[in-house]
């Protein structure tokens, strides 16, 4: 029988964080998709305006999914009439959710409205990096954590948004399906990296990457390409079309680290990936590229001393 999903939308909610859970969930084939909200027709960030929403319905199913996307600035939006009606709505499902019987899924600024109905007090949670200032401030009893993925608490999971979206949905097929059902959407989808919840949102493919310099962006594509590869500071340079030394010195200018440092941050995070998958230690380690275990925990604790 297919488990019953809720997309509660409101105006000015983010669109992947609609359509990207819901495309993920619909490639299983195993969700039925609802979208329902306080008002018949909303428009999304992207200008997408979706009509002929069902209204919050009064009783849920048992086993149903609600999901909360995220808003493009929940400051405003979550004080509207909509958002407002939408938070006394979540309220009557409270006792459902700390039952089991429903399960709650916010996406990025998602996690604000379901503290503001009293839903994350006493829950670990986490939200898009940029919200959890306010979430903290907001709900001051939830267990806000920094710089996650996701967070599962029970009955309820929270997100960083956007395409954390995608982890989630990715994550709730694997929970309701299993592990195979998981990866034969990931890889429709041509999702090569799903990340769990103990994944950092600032992970080392994207926290170096705020600088405008091309040739260091060269430079990190040829290196994210293949970071299992055992490339040398010259190899990389030469693809960047500078020369290794002047590659050295525009690392240290705008990433503040080695060209070996990014290189040994990306196997780590591989190596992170492999065992979350099941790899032991060794075959973990080799996959990454690393020479062994005992490498990459030398690694592991070199970086962990930083």
């Amino acid at each position: 029988m297919l488990r019953d999903v809720f997309f509660v939308t409101l105006p000015g909610s983010l669109a992947l964080d609609l359509t990207g859970p819901a495309e993920t969930l619909r490639l299983s084939g195993q969700f039925s998709l609802h979208y329902v909200g306080p008002l018949a027709e909303v428009e999304l960030t992207t200008g997408l305006v979706v009509s002929r929403l069902a209204p919050l319905p009064d009783v849920l199913p048992d086993h149903s999914i609600i999901v909360l996307p995220g808003v493009n600035n929940s400051a405003t939006e979550f004080e509207t009439p909509p958002a407002q009606a939408a938070c006394r709505w979540l309220k009557m499902q409270k006792t459902r959710i700390e039952q089991g019987d429903i399960q709650l899924v916010c996406i990025c600024s998602g996690s604000l409205l379901a503290g503001m109905a009293g839903l994350l007090d006493g829950y670990q949670c986490t939200s898009h990096h940029a919200v959890i200032p306010r979430l903290r401030e907001r709900v001051p009893a939830a267990l806000v954590k920094d710089n996650r993925i996701f967070v599962e608490d029970r009955h309820i999971l929270t997100s960083a948004g956007i395409t954390a979206g995608i982890d989630v949905a990715l994550y709730l097929i694997g929970r309701h399906l299993g592990p195979q059902a998981a990866l034969d959407v990931a890889r429709e989808m041509v999702v090569y990296f799903r990340r769990t919840g103990e994944d950092p949102q600032l992970s080392p493919w994207l926290q170096y990457r705020n600088h405008l310099h091309p040739a260091v962006h060269r430079a990190q594509n040829v290196i994210a390409a293949e970071p299992e590869s055992p490339w040398q500071v010259e190899e990389v340079a030469a693809r960047a079309h500078i020369s290794g030394r002047h590659l050295t010195r525009l690392f240290r200018q705008y990433l503040g680290i080695s060209v070996r440092d990014y290189h040994e941050q990306l196997r780590i995070a591989i190596a992170r990936q492999r065992i979350q998958q099941g790899f032991g230690l060794e075959k973990a380690a080799l996959a990454a590229g690393f020479s062994s275990g005992r490498q990459l925990r030398r690694a592991q604790q070199r970086w962990q001393n930083e």
